[in-house]
């Protein structure tokens, strides 16, 4: 049986990965937009992002725009990979039952 990644399947990452893996690889999204999605706050937002970039699975863009701070933040070629990886886990572990 094909294994769970434990990073992504916490359900706020599961959330965060599906919305980044249906971009264009090269897009990103706006940390407000995936705070307003996902509906959590700024904190819990920043701690799975975190642990997200830690696996390498999600790059984080900081910039400023007009002197206000902006986070931009896309899936990696290995988070897309891992991303499928786990889903096919998970639909094997359906398909099982």
């Amino acid at each position: 049986m094909a294994e769970l990644n434990k990073t992504i399947h916490e359900p706020v990452r599961l959330r965060i990965m599906a919305a980044l893996v249906t971009l264009a690889p090269a897009d990103e999204v706006e940390f407000t937009y995936l705070r307003d999605l996902l509906e959590v706050t700024d904190g819990n937002l920043g701690a799975h992002l975190r642990k997200l970039e830690e696996a390498g699975y999600i790059a984080v863009n900081k910039i400023f725009v007009e002197r206000k701070p902006r986070t931009y933040v896309s899936a990696t070629a290995e988070g897309r990979k891992i991303f499928h990886e786990h889903v096919a886990a998970l639909e094997s572990i359906l398909k099982s039952k």
